[in-house]
């Protein structure tokens, strides 16, 4: 069960870093949605984390915690063309998610 939190826990982490993006996007100006969306996922994951540091150790959980985010954010900001899905990046991204596996394999 605990694995499963922290996965969730990773989601949210992309969740409050494509809100937090989009909260200071136009303009200068802060939009309040994105930003309340931010603040809950945010709470969200450090509350995951927290549960499933109970009973994974605190550097495998931490080290899944940002690659799950990482993934996400990465794979989120190549659909909406923020980045370029290029070779390399794709490569890399498969190195991290190999990592994230490993790591549960072996704890």
């Amino acid at each position: 069960m605990s694995w499963l939190i922290l996965i969730l826990s990773g989601s949210l982490e992309a969740v409050w870093a494509a809100a937090l993006h989009r909260t200071f996007q136009a303009a200068g100006r802060r939009r309040i949605a994105p930003a309340l969306l931010f603040l809950a996922s945010v709470l969200g994951s450090m509350a995951g984390l927290a549960l499933a540091m109970q009973s994974i150790p605190t550097g495998t959980a931490y080290a899944v915690w940002v690659g799950v985010g990482v993934m996400l954010t990465s794979t989120y900001a190549m659909l909406t063309k923020a980045e370029r899905p290029t070779a390399a990046r794709l490569l890399l991204l498969t190195g991290i998610a190999a990592c994230v596996v490993g790591l549960k394999v072996v704890a």
